[in-house]
């Protein structure tokens, strides 16, 4: 019994290794180019001048060619073309970065830098695994994006799927429990608080090529555990979410969307009573 099933995992694992990249070089790319692009995620300062960096974005393009080999009969066009697209691209994901960190730095006072906000701040790691993958999403690679999407969940809980639309200055505060589902489109200076979703109404598989997912427009603030679902609702332009609504319809620009809590004072006689709660 023991060796057919070990037949069984040979097999599957023959017929599956060959089209996917190795999962640990996909992180460790993802983990090298942050440390160029920003030295707050190294350990020393080891770049002194531009030729160095030039070597070591020579170095990473090499790397890439080498992770996307495995996809090579499944990608729609060269390796060669998809790496030096992207790499082309890499100073205008660099630029929206900048204004991503400004955003979140701008959006909370705690925060004391733009320096801490890149060093430290789980939404801005996000953001920028985001802006990554989105490039070789729209490149349609394969597998390659989600796995880069998926370890900035892992490291940071939130969730942005590297299909979403996502224009400049975006702040995520705290972040822990965001979802941006792949159909997803969000304008600019948008600001989004812990435990959103930005989810589908259906998760029929049949609507894979529709959208299902919300349009969030230019400077909306949405507060924690808001739930806004489904491809036909448009939050308007500089509306405000409140925290714990539920939204499946659209919303005018200028709005402001909250849920109202009812206060009850207990008399007094009540104040060391028991009382029975319903979960």
């Amino acid at each position: 019994m023991k060796q057919k099933f070990a037949q069984i995992i040979l097999e599957n694992r023959h017929k599956n290794h060959d089209a996917l990249p190795p999962k640990q070089r996909v992180h460790q790319f993802i983990l090298e180019l942050a440390e160029l692009l920003f030295p707050h995620f190294s350990g020393e300062y080891t770049y002194f001048n531009a030729q160095e960096i030039g070597a070591q974005l020579n170095l990473l393009q090499r790397d890439l060619k080498k992770i996307l080999l495995p996809l090579k009969t499944i990608l729609k066009q060269p390796i060669d073309n998809i790496s030096a697209h992207f790499f082309d691209e890499l100073p205008m994901i660099y630029k929206k970065l900048l204004a991503d960190a400004e955003a979140i730095y701008k959006g909370d006072p705690a925060s004391e830098s733009i320096d801490e906000v890149i060093s430290a701040y789980p939404g801005f790691f996000a953001i920028y695994t985001y802006r990554v993958a989105h490039e070789f999403y729209q490149l349609k690679v394969p597998i390659f994006p989600r796995i880069l999407t998926e370890f900035a969940h892992y490291r940071s809980g939130v969730d942005i799927h590297p299909g979403a639309k996502i224009g400049e200055a975006l702040c995520i505060d705290h972040g822990t429990g965001v979802v941006i589902g792949e159909t997803t489109i969000i304008g600019n200076n948008v600001k989004i608080y812990q435990g959103v979703t930005l989810g589908a109404l259906s998760v029929d598989k049949n609507l894979s090529n529709t959208q299902r997912h919300p349009t969030i427009e230019d400077n909306v603030i949405i507060y924690s555990n808001a739930t806004i679902l489904g491809g036909k609702t448009v939050i308007g332009h500089d509306s405000i979410i409140g925290g714990n609504v539920w939204l499946t319809q659209s919303v005018p620009p200028l709005s402001m969307v909250y849920n109202t809590s009812e206060i009850k004072v207990r008399p007094k006689k009540l104040e060391f009573e028991e009382i029975n709660y319903s979960i």
